[in-house]
């Protein structure tokens, strides 16, 4: 199984955005100071990586040798550019389907996610730039491998790439409790991109607000939500459901 590779100094993490390598995310060490740690976060900004502010202890767990308070991860996966993988997706006969994460945080979550996507014949994942969970080797052992068979693509801003969608003819909706419409209601069986949110805050609202159609699950119980990952996995089997029958 391939993994993580890390890379650690601030000229070398430097050299490698500038080269274009697939950086999933950088961690900095809290307070660092300096030219070169400025020209860094310039970069990393200007590229959309994702980065976090860390104490020493964290970077140390990484490496005891000489990382001067930067260690950048590169992914396991090779990324898809969206507007081609759109592209692509729309020459085909059958309709695609496509499932969007908003900011889902847990690398766990997020490989269960694309496990059940792979098993129900979504054709691409998009996920943002920033706030994203990583591809991790967690993330590759969680989804059982799938990862390397579900096309993925990283968007600097989901919701340009929800109005993408819907300038291709897709029909985009969003799971969320906000609304009356149950999931059950709701038509996938055209080109078709479901929206999950984070954990914690669901869709954020600028999001929810550019969707289609809003649809919920049905829940009997006095829980108000399920996990992010079962509930898409009820989500991506309903439109698998309609799309055979």
């Amino acid at each position: 199984m391939e993994k993580n590779t890390e890379i650690y100094g601030l000229r070398a993490v430097i050299e490698a955005i500038q080269a274009n390598e697939p950086i999933d995310k950088v961690y900095l060490q809290k307070g660092l100071q300096g030219a070169l740690y400025k020209e860094l976060e310039t970069l990393i900004r200007k590229n959309g990586i994702s980065a976090s502010y860390v104490p020493l202890p964290r970077l140390n767990r990484f490496t005891q040798g000489n990382h001067q308070g930067v260690v950048a991860l590169t992914s396991p996966i090779t990324f898809h550019t969206f507007e081609t993988l759109v592209e692509q997706l729309g020459e085909r006969e059958t309709p695609p389907l496509l499932l969007l994460l908003d900011q889902i945080s847990d690398v766990r979550n997020f490989g269960a996610i694309i496990r059940t996507a792979e098993c129900t014949g979504v054709d691409a994942i998009v996920i943002q730039k920033k706030g994203a969970a990583p591809v991790s080797a967690d993330t590759i052992k969680t989804s059982a491998g799938a990862a390397f068979r579900v096309p993925i693509a990283k968007v600097d801003h989901l919701k340009d790439a929800v109005f993408y969608l819907q300038a291709s003819g897709y029909r985009v909706i969003a799971a969320t409790e906000k609304t009356n419409q149950s999931l059950y209601e709701v038509s996938f069986t055209g080109p078709a991109a479901i929206i999950m949110g984070s954990e914690d805050t669901g869709i954020s609202p600028s999001i929810l607000k550019s969707a289609d159609e809003l649809a919920k699950l049905p829940l009997k119980g006095e829980i108000g939500s399920l996990n992010v990952s079962v509930a898409c996995g009820v989500f991506l089997y309903e439109a698998l459901r309609q799309r055979q029958g």
